[in-house]
């Protein structure tokens, strides 16, 4: 099947990338992590309980650039909400800087600047009413205003990200934190089998190599590898 030979090329280059690069992440290397008020409007009409009923939870962001280049050095940016789900547990959504419109939203976009740029997900999710994707346009007060769309509709706003601040206990600063978008999807979203395919096996290759390099780290207090 396509879908599983590509999900091995793409894990053979994760793998490969780890290898060259030093840092434990080998995409995204450097972000910025912090607590977010995601407050959903409700009103959809997408068939989706995460798209359509209205609700704000606590939620968890990181915000990268795709192989950590500085401004004003061209770079993907990226951006990961991990939100609760109503079964106990969580679902990670990625979106990188692309176009939005209905070619372009299928197309990486690097920015010059970080938060300058829409991000979408590339990929859709499935809805009981067919694929929907989601995407997020920055906003002047530092969060995000998110819409979904069909494959090849208008975007529609159906919440809205803010991240706290130090008042609330959230300081932003990076954190060993990883996020998997294949693993679970929001309530009423799933992710597509063959997407699952392609995507699972980077993001256990990557897994893997986070785990070695922390088999690998000498312990400063013993003088051992940790």
């Amino acid at each position: 099947m396509l879908s599983t030979v590509l999900g091995r090329v793409l894990a053979g280059g994760v793998a490969g990338l780890s290898r060259l690069r030093s840092t434990e992440k080998p995409m995204h290397p450097r972000g910025s992590v912090a607590t977010a008020s995601l407050r959903r409007y409700g009103g959809a009409v997408s068939g989706a309980a995460f798209l359509d009923t209205p609700g704000q939870d606590d939620v968890l962001v990181r915000t990268s650039r795709s192989v950590g280049l500085p401004p004003p050095w061209p770079d993907v940016d990226g951006l990961a909400v991990r939100v609760p789900t109503d079964d106990g547990g969580h679902a990670d959504v990625l979106l990188s800087s692309t176009g939005r419109g209905r070619v372009t939203r299928y197309l990486l976009a690097p920015a010059r600047h970080a938060r300058t740029t829409f991000l979408g997900c590339l990929v859709p999710f499935r809805s009981p009413s067919g694929p929907v994707l989601l995407g997020a346009d920055p906003t002047a007060g530092g969060g995000w205003d998110l819409s979904w769309a069909r494959p090849w509709g208008t975007w529609h706003r159906f919440a809205t990200l803010e991240p706290f601040d130090g008042r609330h206990g959230s300081t932003p600063g990076d954190a060993p934190v990883t996020f998997d978008p294949v693993s679970a999807a929001p309530d009423g979203l799933e992710v597509y089998p063959w997407h699952r395919r392609i995507r699972g096996p980077g993001y256990a290759a990557a897994r893997r190599s986070r785990s070695q390099e922390h088999r690998a780290t000498p312990d400063p207090r013993s003088g051992v590898e940790a």
